[in-house]
C-alpha cells in the first residue's frame, strides 16, 4: 500500500508541476484515488517528510563538522579574504555572520567592542557578510560599502561607523563616511557601487557559506578553541575567553 501510494503520489505531483501536460494526461480518477488514500492515511505523508527532513538535518550536520574541522586545521581557508580583527596568532577564532542593518547585530557589535578591548590578544575576530536581503533593504548596500573600505584599509572603521548610524544607513551616510575616514571616494563609489561591483560577488560568497551552514539569522557566531568548537551565544563567549585565559596562565 505504501509503495503504491507513493507511486501514485509521485504522478500526481508531476501532473501538478507541469500543468501544460497535465491538461491531457492527468487521470481525475487517479487524483481522487490518491487523495482519498492521503486522507485515510496521512502517517504514509508524515513518514515520508520527517524521513526528508532528517537526511536534511543530517546533510546539514556533516557540513558544519567539516566547516569546524577546516576552522581547526585550516584557518587561513575559512578566513579567505575576511576581515579580521584582534590577535592574529591566537589559536581562539571567532567566526561572525552579520548583517549591518540588524538591530541585533548592533549590540552585539557593542559586546564584541568590549570584548576586543578586556581580550585585546585572546582571539582573533572574523567578519563573514550575511544581508538579510529580503527583510533589510540596507544591508546590502552597507556590505558594498564596508568591503569597499576594506579595499583601503579601514574596514573596521568603517564597520563601527554603520553599526553607530545604523538608523541612518543610506547612500548618503556612506559617502560621508568614506570622506570622513579620508578614503579614495572614486575608488570607494567604483568598488561598492559602480557595473558589476567586486563588492557584490565577494559578498555572495559570504552568503552562499552562511546558507551552506543552515544560518537562519544574525548575528550568527561559530567559535573554535582548544577547549570548544562549535556554534556559539554571545552570552558564552566571554566565559569561554576567561577560561581560556586561566588555562593559559595556569600552564605558563
Amino acid at each position: 500500500m505504501r509503495t503504491w501510494l507513493l507511486i501514485c503520489l509521485s504522478c500526481l505531483v508531476l501532473g501538478w508541476s507541469f500543468p501544460a501536460i497535465a491538461v491531457s494526461s492527468a487521470n481525475p480518477k487517479l487524483e481522487q484515488q490518491v487523495l482519498q488514500i492521503l486522507r485515510e492515511h496521512p502517517e504514509v505523508i508524515i513518514e515520508s517528510v520527517q524521513k526528508f527532513e532528517q537526511q536534511q538535518q543530517q546533510k546539514l550536520q556533516q557540513t558544519r563538522q567539516v566547516f569546524l574541522q577546516d576552522l581547526k586545521t585550516n584557518t587561513q581557508l575559512v578566513i579567505g579574504d575576511s576581515p579580521t580583527i584582534g590577535s592574529p596568532q591566537s589559536k581562539i577564532v571567532l567566526v561572525e555572520f552579520s548583517d549591518f542593518q540588524c538591530p541585533y547585530c548592533a549590540e552585539a557589535h557593542k559586546t564584541l567592542k568590549q570584548l576586543l578591548t578586556k581580550y585585546p590578544n585572546k582571539f582573533t575576530l572574523v567578519y563573514k557578510h550575511f544581508p538579510l536581503i529580503p527583510i533589510h533593504d540596507q544591508a546590502l548596500p552597507a556590505a558594498k560599502a564596508a568591503w569597499a573600505a576594506y579595499q583601503q584599509g579601514k574596514f573596521w572603521e568603517y564597520h563601527d561607523a554603520l553599526f553607530t548610524h545604523q538608523q541612518q544607513l543610506s547612500e548618503d551616510l556612506y559617502l560621508s563616511t568614506a570622506k570622513s575616514l579620508n578614503l579614495d571616494v572614486e575608488k570607494f563609489k567604483t568598488d561598492a557601487f559602480g557595473v558589476n561591483p567586486i563588492a557584490e560577488q565577494a559578498i555572495s560568497k559570504d552568503i552562499q557559506l552562511a546558507e551552506k551552514l543552515g544560518l537562519g539569522g544574525t548575528p550568527f557566531f561559530i567559535m573554535n578553541s582548544n577547549n570548544f568548537s562549535g556554534v556559539v551565544q554571545l552570552s558564552k563567549i566571554e566565559s569561554l575567553l576567561a577560561n581560556a585565559q586561566s588555562e593559559g596562565i595556569g600552564h605558563q
